[in-house]
């Protein structure tokens, strides 16, 4: 039950502005989430950089990335505290999309390769990705409810281009799963409210959307 984090603005900005806060809100969790985070960003050339680390994002130097105009970060809570290792953390990338997602499935009916749950869902939204992404994710996520015995939150943020979608579905636990955001610009997606902040807004619970 990962936090998950996305930024998009029309101009660069210090990523250590949005990931710090970010940090402050996995390490204050009320469910662990120091195993290990991942950040992905784009460069100047508007290529995607993939940055990986077993140690808990409070933990680590969040000065050290340039700025961007588009991040994803995702603070792992591993299932069970089960599969541990930095090749498991997200965010997942195929070159072209990036991913992240949190939750906790049981059950699930879906035959796709995967080392965790949470790369099988990316590889099996990408099953059906053609071109139109919206269409795709919401596609999948009908499949995977339909196949799975039961689903404790399934919320996914996935990347392409500069799109970003979102889909939310939990089942209890509203304030732990409900995913928020904050339109400034720039466009903030994260698992909670930074501390301190006003200006957020609740996505409902089983929304799939484009920004």
């Amino acid at each position: 039950m990962c936090r998950l984090l996305a930024v998009r603005s029309e101009q660069p900005f210090a990523p250590a502005d949005y990931l710090t806060p970010f940090a402050l809100i996995a390490k204050n969790s009320k469910e662990y989430q120091g195993h290990g985070w991942g950040y992905a960003w784009k460069d100047v050339d508007q290529k995607w950089q993939l940055y990986k680390n077993i140690c808990p994002v409070w933990e680590d130097d969040l000065s050290q990335f340039p700025k961007t105009p588009l991040l994803i970060a995702h603070a792992r809570s591993a299932f069970e505290d089960k599969d541990i290792v930095i090749e498991n953390n997200m965010p997942f990338t195929d070159g072209e999309r990036i991913f992240i997602f949190n939750g906790e499935l049981r059950g699930v009916r879906i035959k796709e390769q995967g080392r965790i749950g949470g790369e099988k869902i990316f590889n099996f939204i990408r099953r059906f990705d053609s071109g139109d992404t919206f269409t795709a994710l919401r596609k999948a996520v009908g499949l995977i409810r339909k196949r799975t015995r039961s689903i404790r939150g399934m919320n996914i943020i996935l990347v392409k281009e500069n799109q970003i979608y979102l889909s939310t579905y939990f089942v209890g636990d509203e304030d732990y799963f409900t995913m928020r955001y904050k339109e400034g610009p720039p466009l903030v997606i994260c698992s909670e409210v930074f501390p301190s902040e006003e200006g957020w807004q609740t996505i409902p619970n089983e929304t799939i959307r484009e920004w």
